[in-house]
């Protein structure tokens, strides 16, 4: 029978010279590449097995390990590359899905590469962020349309007359974003929970259900009422210091979640409060929102089990027609909506899916932006973008296209250790993250991995003061939507005009 063979993706280079056969790459690697040979004494590399995590180069007292990618390629033909090759010689192989984890990793545009910041000259003074004040705190949550004052209070004071729906309040612009307990480990999920807490900001739960342990950390939360509902339940939303529907995401919009059986530990099943074992499959759909009308009466469904005291948002995949479905979330009651770009990253997802389907969160920041707007709604809603958020000036660029706020998910992992090799599906992390191995997630220790969050955010909030200092504006709010201070290099006219900016070179 006819039988084609794929390339191994990475190569385990042993410089012999420095090798002292301590065996370090045996024990540590999850993937079971390497091997020792009592006999001989030899080490040897199986190399098709390796998942280019880097953990056994890190890990190497001597430095004798260096992984590279596999230079082998195919034969040079710019439609059929190695890489389409080889999907179709695996599928001829076991007639399944091709899975993949993390983010989009096509080369489509990344428009925050081609948008440019302003900075103050002349007329208009810079501002110092060391010296001078600098607001980065922001407010998640429906705002009224106007604010309006009765007489003086007690203190001497105005009043409001009116009163302000619930709102999250932030003191960065940055969320750590939804990540379930069963894609990562309950240390993963402790580190990002202690940093945001430490910090001021939120972290989500994603669709898996709040653990017993994370508790403590539940006043900085954002919990997920996701398709199949896994560990919802009253105290579930009482815990919460805010609601989200989710309806899709980045990675996959349009398809729901798989937890294979064998990561359905026991504390998992508690959690998610189904049997340990078996897998936890989210419906694409929910199957009681087939209409807006649907989406608000789950919405209102939710405040009123809360006592209408927490925000209530919807997460969406960045679509084709996201600015009217935004629209009508708005209108249908949501106090924020999350928009997941095609970058997002993910536990486990369909290759095809991922690579294919959505448009790029620039864009659909900016068409939910505007199209709000045009409609006078822009207030009753925050704007979240979500999906492959890399330095504090993406999120600057996001915010100035319309976003209220960013979650961050990929960058957030990789401050923990995370080398994106993209096999999180195979619950095999090295790094203790995607995995609900214990020997693997013993190697995460969520004090460290929290303070290196923590760092992670520290970092991006001095540099976006640094930017908005900049620019001459004092405040995160002011640069909300100002479109003006961006600009555009190598951009199509339409492009442009999507994104609502002027390329570089044009003035006011």
């Amino acid at each position: 029978m006819a039988r084609a063979k794929s390339a191994c993706e990475f190569v385990a280079e042993r410089d012999e010279s420095r090798c002292v056969k301590c065996q370090a790459c045996v024990r540590v690697c999850a993937n079971d590449v390497h091997s020792y040979d009592g006999d001989t004494g030899a080490l040897f590399s199986d190399y098709s097995k390796c998942a280019g995590c880097h953990f056994c180069e890190d890990i190497c007292p001597t430095g004798a390990l260096t992984i590279r990618r596999n230079l082998s390629d195919t034969r040079e033909n710019a439609n059929w590359t190695k890489d389409y090759i080889y999907k179709i010689i695996r599928q001829s192989e076991n007639g399944g899905v091709l899975l993949t984890g993390m983010g989009n990793d096509r080369p489509y545009r990344n428009y925050f590469e081609h948008i440019v910041l302003n900075a103050s000259q002349v007329t208009n003074p810079s501002i110092d962020p060391l010296r001078e004040p600098m607001e980065l705190k922001t407010f998640i949550g429906r705002k009224p349309d106007r604010i309006e004052f009765s007489g003086a209070g007690k203190s001497g004071g105005h009043v409001l007359k009116q009163k302000i729906p619930p709102q999250i309040e932030l003191e960065s612009p940055i969320m750590f974003s939804a990540m379930s307990f069963g894609s990562i480990s309950l240390n993963a999920c402790k580190s990002l929970a202690k940093a945001a807490c430490d910090f001021g900001v939120c972290w989500n739960t994603g669709e898996g259900g709040l653990h017993s342990e994370l508790y403590p950390y539940s006043d900085r939360v954002i919990v997920q009422i996701a398709s199949g509902r896994f560990g919802v339940n009253p105290d579930y939303l009482q815990r919460a210091a805010a609601l989200e529907i989710k309806v899709g995401q980045g990675a996959k919009p349009g398809i729901g979640g798989h937890l294979p059986g064998e990561k359905v530990s026991e504390e998992i099943s508690i959690t998610r409060m189904i049997p340990a074992g078996t897998d936890a499959l989210s419906p694409a759909p929910h199957h009681d929102i087939y209409s807006i009308e649907d989406l608000r009466q789950l919405i209102f469904a939710l405040k009123e089990a809360t006592g209408y005291v927490k925000p209530v948002g919807v997460k969406i995949a960045a679509v084709h027609n996201v600015a009217p479905i935004a629209s009508g979330i708005v209108r249908a009651g949501a106090d924020f909506i999350t928009v997941d770009g095609i970058r997002g990253g993910t536990g486990a997802a369909p290759a095809a899916i991922r690579d294919n389907v959505g448009i790029p969160i620039e864009l659909a920041v900016a068409a939910v932006d505007q199209r709000l707007r045009e409609e006078g709604i822009r207030n009753q809603a925050s704007l979240i973008a979500a999906g492959g958020f890399r330095t504090s000036a993406d999120i600057v660029k996001a915010i100035a296209l319309g976003a209220d706020a960013v979650y961050i998910g990929t960058s957030a992992l990789i401050s923990l250790g995370c080398h994106v090799c993209q096999k999180c599906y195979t619950g095999k992390c090295n790094w203790g993250i995607a995995t609900q191995d214990p020997y693997l997630t013993r190697r995460l220790n969520p004090e460290i991995g929290a303070r290196r969050a923590y760092n992670l955010l520290r970092a991006w909030s001095l540099e976006i003061k640094e930017m908005l200092g900049g620019m001459g504006i004092n405040a995160v709010e002011s640069l909300r939507g100002n479109r003006e201070q961006l600009r555009g290099v190598g951009l199509s006219e339409l492009e442009l005009k999507i994104l609502g900016i002027k390329h570089a070179g044009e003035s006011w």
